[in-house]
């Protein structure tokens, strides 16, 4: 009897001595999903000081982070007809098709992390239904009113109500702030100055260390040469924010702009439009 209670007690003293052990940190695969294009687009709108006959199509695209219980995606892009009929995008595919045709049926997403309130960043948020959405506590409050009245022109009409139709359904959570692990593995930075409060992420992937950058780096071109982005409240925060994003990264490559087609040609093509990071 005496054994019998030794042996439970040393079953207990590994069990708790394996709880008190730092838990695996999780891993996620991450993907660029590219849903339209735009073309002839300026490159002086996104590279300070670029040559004004400058002209590229542009990706436009969302990422995509899997991980074993979370399915997440780094802004929402557009797909209001508005949008479609005055910027006039090429190949064209709502944000939920295109997430859709990566293996993620919209209604399995569970996370959506808005960088800024920009039409072409966030004007998908509803398509996707069960999402919790994080956005900079900053950036809500200074653009979105209690009532859903848009308080700056940066933000789209339509877009500050819906986003304040979410936020009263629960479903809209105010980051405080830089530096801050949202999900276990992804962590959001402020600065940039993008917008009033934009933000980008990391996320820990099997390959190490990815910055999702979006607007906060529009191009290879800017980090390459280091040049803001043209479209910015503040040139030398832009600048502070890329050489911190050097930083952050495991390897240069896993920095990831946000409208550079390039991206699409240096990582590996799983299916038309859809890259992985790595």
């Amino acid at each position: 009897m005496s054994l019998l209670r030794a042996c439970s007690g040393l079953v207990l003293l590994i069990a708790a001595t394996a709880s008190a052990q730092p838990q695996a940190a999780p891993t996620y695969e991450l993907y660029a999903v590219r849903y339209a294009t735009i073309p002839g687009f300026s490159v002086r709108s996104l590279v300070a000081g670029a040559d004004t006959s400058r002209r590229m199509d542009i990706a436009m695209s969302v990422w995509l982070i899997r991980g074993s219980n979370r399915t997440v995606l780094v802004d929402a892009g557009f797909y209001r007809d508005k949008f479609v009929q005055r910027w006039k995008p090429t190949n064209f595919v709502t944000p939920a098709e295109a997430v859709r045709l990566a293996g993620v049926k919209p209604e399995d997403v569970t996370d959506i992390i808005v960088t800024h309130v920009h039409w072409d960043h966030a004007d998908g948020v509803d398509m996707f239904p069960k999402a919790r959405v994080w956005i900079q506590k900053d950036e809500y409050q200074h653009h979105i009113g209690p009532g859903g009245e848009t308080r700056d022109v940066a933000i789209d009409d339509e877009v500050a109500r819906m986003l304040a139709s979410l936020s009263k359904a629960g479903r809209v959570q105010q980051v405080n702030g830089d530096s801050t692990e949202i999900i276990p593995g992804i962590t959001v930075f402020t600065g940039g100055k993008h917008t009033f409060g934009s933000q980008y992420a990391t996320v820990r992937t099997t390959n190490g260390t990815a910055v999702i950058a979006s607007d906060n780096l529009y191009l290879y071109e800017n980090l390459d040469k280091r040049r803001p982005i043209a479209q910015t409240l503040d040139s030398l925060s832009n600048l502070r924010a890329q050489d911190r994003m050097k930083r952050l990264a495991s390897h240069p490559r896993l920095i990831v702009p946000g409208h550079d087609p390039a991206v699409f040609t240096r990582f590996e093509s799983l299916a038309n439009g859809v890259v992985r990071i790595q």
